[in-house]
């Protein structure tokens, strides 16, 4: 065998070993202290006495996972970070004050970073941060508050959030231009009804009544919005954030606080530690599936069985797509629904029927912004960050509609002529002069402004040529992406998240797929070099370091185990095709 069969049958192989006894992919989340403070400050704020156990494990966690700075990254891997070493110096402070070295290395980091301890410092350099997206600037101070670190009156440095405003008809949400993104509305209710509580409004502003008499309608929301696991979005920190503001606002007996409490003890990891969400099952499954070009009939039937079929209570989304996991807190989004549809596709004839194909192509269809990009979860929640169109959805869901389209009723078939159209522009329109594209859920922390261009290219490169007809129609866009691609490789052949970060299995892999699926003999070259760059560091396919590259919900750094495994065999295959 050549190195490269070699190392392709050993990745393959450790691959299909990381299945769990059901036979798809659960994969496995970074541990986070970001997570872990969070949920050790929710423990305590509802029941100190009776959780501390698992407060103190989580302390110990922190305290053992500090940096050599003295700050905290969202993994063990990452560069400390404002928000992060935030929130556990004052979970520290909170929960184990007597851990005085600790948080004095803390203390001593924030004060490099802005200049003061003072209160008001803390807020600014929070706000400054996430500018006017609130979905996690508020929620920091809040748990600041509750940790005792912004001073003698700290809810007046939480911002308000208009919690009223929840009251409204769910369709109106895009419009009034909510200041947290669409995910967070149990955020935006339960910690804007804590600040409340804590500093109401004047006896002569009308926000007191207001709020006062709208709040008994808006509290039963939570409960509604809360699945059956009780963690919201499966995710560590939204569920602390809403469980602490609850509990610190006089709520403690509020019905969602003990199925949410019951998620976090069951969440809670043997070392101590919490992941920001429980698993990515169904988004960790699609990627093997189309790595490996194959599907069994067991794994087959679990991706079918989770597209959703009915509106998700959640965002009022329609049935027909798929989240990023099979547990009941994930909601449909614009990647895992053509992640799935297109796995489905490869794994061929039989997996998916016409009719729920179709479902997944119409729900695609109709989130399509109005600037003919895709957003994650919601169309025309267009004003922060994570609720914009993005390249790399646009991409994904542009071969999903390609893929499926000669098996679709006529009137689908012209509907996605119409929104390819409109999706090319978009993705001409956001490429920047260097031919990259920057995706929304991807970053690298050693690259610019902390974005990823390689990734994102290289998956809207992939994507695109990933049908015939689509490549033809988007071939100056792909021209464009793949010599960027080739510019940013590095002199061992190796990428980074661009041509100045640090290589890593992860985005190496990415790039040399989307290399080999060209015809141009130098971007073959190139992948082929990327290839051996792939060889060399997992040691012929037989270790997997994962970097912290994922991007979570505001900016939340995460590595995932199958990551550089799926990514390296997609890349390892594409390349062996080349002959």
């Amino acid at each position: 065998m050549t190195a490269l069969d070699s190392a392709l049958a050993n990745t393959r192989a450790h691959l299909l070993g990381l299945r769990n006894a059901a036979g798809h992919w659960e994969g496995e989340l970074s541990s986070s202290a970001l997570s872990t403070a969070t949920a050790i400050v929710a423990l305590h704020t509802v029941e100190p006495d009776r959780h501390s156990s698992a407060i103190g494990a989580g302390a110990a966690w922190l305290v053992g996972h500090q940096n050599a700075d003295g700050g905290w990254g969202d993994t063990p891997l990452s560069k400390s970070n404002l928000s992060t070493t935030l929130l556990a110096w004052s979970a520290l402070r909170r929960v184990q004050p007597g851990a005085v070295p600790t948080l004095a290395r803390a203390e001593s980091w924030i004060r490099g970073h802005t200049d003061s301890l003072a209160p008001a410092a803390l807020a600014r350099a929070v706000v400054a941060r996430y500018g006017k997206d609130k979905t996690f600037s508020v929620p920091i101070l809040m748990l600041c508050a509750i940790g005792g670190t912004l001073g003698d009156h700290p809810w007046r440095h939480v911002l308000p959030l208009p919690f009223e405003l929840a009251a409204l008809p769910r369709t109106w949400f895009g419009a009034i231009g909510l200041p947290v993104v669409s995910y967070a509305l149990p955020a935006l209710i339960a910690i804007g009804h804590a600040r409340f509580h804590h500093v109401p409004p004047a006896a002569w502003n009308p926000l007191l009544w207001l709020r006062a008499l709208l709040w008994p309608r808006i509290s039963p929301m939570l409960l509604e919005l809360l699945p059956s696991s009780g963690g919201y979005l499966e995710a560590t920190p939204l569920t602390s954030f809403v469980t602490m503001a609850l509990a610190t606002s006089g709520e403690k007996n509020h019905p969602c606080v003990e199925p949410a409490v019951a998620f976090l003890r069951r969440s809670m990891r043997a070392d101590g530690s919490w992941p920001i969400d429980t698993n990515l099952a169904t988004w960790g499954t699609t990627l093997a599936v189309k790595a490996l070009g194959d599907l069994e009939s067991g794994a087959a039937t679990w991706l079918r069985g989770q597209q959703y079929q009915a509106v998700h209570p959640f965002t009022g989304a329609a049935p027909g797509g798929w989240a990023w996991t099979d547990l009941p807190g994930g909601v449909p989004d614009a990647d895992d629904t053509p992640g799935a549809l297109i796995a489905l596709h490869r794994a061929g004839p039989g997996h998916l029927d016409a009719p729920r194909a179709a479902a997944g192509v119409t729900w695609l269809l109709d989130l399509q912004n109005r600037d003919g990009g895709m957003p994650t979860f919601c169309r025309g929640w267009g004003t922060l960050p994570f609720d914009r169109s993005t390249p790399e959805l646009t991409a994904h869901a542009l071969l999903a509609w390609h893929l499926w389209r000669d098996q679709l009723d006529p009137a689908l078939q012209a509907a996605i002529h119409e929104a390819t159209d409109r999706a090319l522009a978009y993705l001409k329109r956001v490429r920047r002069a260097n031919g990259s594209w920057i995706p929304l859920w991807f970053g690298n922390e050693h690259a610019h402004d902390e974005e990823n261009p390689v990734y994102g290219t290289a998956q809207v490169v992939a994507f695109l040529s990933g049908h015939p007809g689509l490549a033809a129609a988007a071939d100056t866009e792909i021209r464009a992406g793949t010599a960027f691609l080739r510019n940013a490789q590095q002199a061992d052949g190796g990428w980074g998240g661009d041509a100045g970060a640090p290589a890593s299995i992860e985005e190496t892999a990415v790039a040399t797929h989307a290399l080999a699926l060209q015809a141009e003999a130098g971007a073959q070259a190139a992948a082929r070099r990327g290839a051996g760059w792939l060889i060399a560091a997992t040691r012929n396919g037989t270790v997997f370091p994962a970097s912290p590259i994922g991007l979570y919900f505001a900016r939340l750094w995460y590595h995932e185990k199958l990551y550089p495994v799926v990514f390296t065999l997609q890349a390892l295959r594409a390349v062996q095709a080349l002959g």
